[in-house]
């Protein structure tokens, strides 16, 4: 029994109801809100996660937000860290067999998983589990009944394995038994309610028949959108690089938000915000009506994603406090060295900061943080002029001087504010000085000549 005063049942439904593709079945889930608030026993949601890379990005929010919901209202948010069958590899979506991961791999991804979430949910109030709990104690036996619940005919009509068989490519048995071995997740966890992106939608329900069939309530499947991407096309992936980090730094973070096509933000501010529908449908009206401008709805979607991971509430330390944020709000903050930089083409007031020291027979450069050296790099140098366009392939900012050159000649460098076409132009490093200098449209440096 909890004592949480669980809010009226229409209005739990309708705030888990945001953003959501399907509910399955929608009815189930109410009649399970319904005797929650009656009994003060709190749903167990759950959404599992194979840690197969470190970082987590925008798109993989989409379904912890909702995970949070279900935390919001007073239910149990279970995070389920599927290491055991990260090893294994989820086919959904693949063309073919992925190659498994080593349990080293998946601890340290699953580590970073973790300090990353914190971000979103309460840790002291987050039931995180590890489907390696119970999954590593299988017996051949175990797993031989586990198999002997569901059908191969059913197994291949899923789309991903149906069009392999089509093409004639292989699958391996192993990626047979992946929905079945999440499926016991479902059993052992008693889950209520489980969250998933809408390409797991056939995992899920597996979870269900296998649910069944083990003699436990059939939980009820929640689906989310896929997160487009920054290109506007695509779903946001590291590997296509049209992602945002949730760990990347406020401006960052605001500058690819910014870069969004007009017409995604409304998806972004439906999937990434908690403005209800009706807030967000007043913002669109007022954009279509030409009462506000696009440019200003998305810099106030930036903002807003900004603050939620580097602002106030923006996640929970390791004891589970509130992280207070800092004296300035970093959306807010973001947004106007945003216009500084793009609108009014002001050099950033914070940019990366190398020195550049004479050495016998070459440079030495070195990157500062605080009082720290954190790199360090010398090259040959026998006069005290240097190209720029060199120095600058040297520092690692372009890949080669000869593209340097050609970013130079399209009118993309500019030293303390002042053009430079001509890309034969030199630096003496023998003068001490100091030099803002901007490549392309994105880079900012400061060099330090001591």
């Amino acid at each position: 029994m909890s004592d949480t005063k669980f809010k009226p049942v229409e209005e739990q439904l309708a705030y888990l109801k945001k953003g959501a593709a399907e509910i399955i079945p929608e009815a189930d889930l109410k009649a399970r809100l319904e005797n929650s608030l009656k009994t003060g026993k709190p749903l167990r949601a759950y959404l599992g996660v194979d840690p197969t890379a470190p970082d987590i990005h925008l798109g993989h929010t989409v379904v912890l937000r909702k995970l949070k919901h279900f935390q919001d209202l007073g239910h149990t948010a279970i995070f389920l860290i599927g290491d055991f069958s990260a090893m294994i590899g989820d086919p959904t979506g693949q063309s073919e067999t992925r190659p498994p991961l080593t349990r080293e791999q998946v601890d340290v991804n699953a580590q970073t998983y973790l300090a990353q979430v914190s971000k979103l949910l309460d840790p002291q109030k987050t039931e995180v589990r590890y489907n390696s709990e119970w999954l590593d104690k299988l017996s051949s036996y175990d797993v031989v009944r586990l198999c002997g619940h569901y059908r191969l005919a059913r197994m291949l009509e899923r789309e991903d394995f149906r069009s392999r068989l089509e093409n004639k490519q292989p699958i391996s048995v192993h990626e047979l038994l992946y929905p079945l071995l999440t499926a016991y997740d479902a059993v052992v966890l008693k889950s209520d309610v489980e969250i998933g992106a809408t390409e797991q939608k056939f995992n899920l329900l597996v979870h269900r028949d296998i649910q069944r069939e083990y003699g436990v309530p059939s939980e009820v499947a929640l689906t989310m959108p896929i997160l487009v991407g920054l290109d506007g096309q695509r779903k946001m992936s590291k590997s296509l690089g049209n992602y945002i980090g949730i760990t990347e730094p406020p401006q960052e973070m605001f500058g690819k938000l910014m870069s969004i096509p007009d017409d995604l933000m409304w998806t972004y501010y439906e999937l990434l915000t908690d403005l209800s529908h009706e807030e967000i449908l007043a913002h669109k009206k007022r954009v279509e009506s030409g009462e506000l401008h696009p440019r200003e709805a998305k810099e106030g979607l930036a903002i807003r994603i900004v603050d939620s991971f580097h602002g106030l509430g923006a996640g929970y330390s390791a004891e589970g406090t509130v992280i207070l944020p800092s004296a300035s709000n970093p959306g807010k903050k973001a947004a106007e060295e945003f216009k500084r930089v793009y609108r009014d083409r002001l050099a950033p007031t914070e940019m990366d900061e190398i020195r550049v020291r004479r050495v016998p027979g070459g440079l030495m450069f070195s990157r500062q943080e605080s009082i720290n050296v954190v790199e360090q790099t010398t090259i040959p140098l026998p006069s005290g002029l240097i190209k720029w366009s060199k120095l600058l392939a040297d520092l690692g900012q372009v890949s080669s001087t000869s593209e340097a050159e050609r970013v130079i000649k399209q009118n993309g460098f500019e030293v303390n504010g002042q053009q430079v076409v001509d890309p034969a132009s030199k630096l003496n490093v023998d003068l001490p000085n100091s030099y803002e200098v901007r490549f392309g449209k994105k880079k900012f440096l400061r060099i330090i000549v001591e």
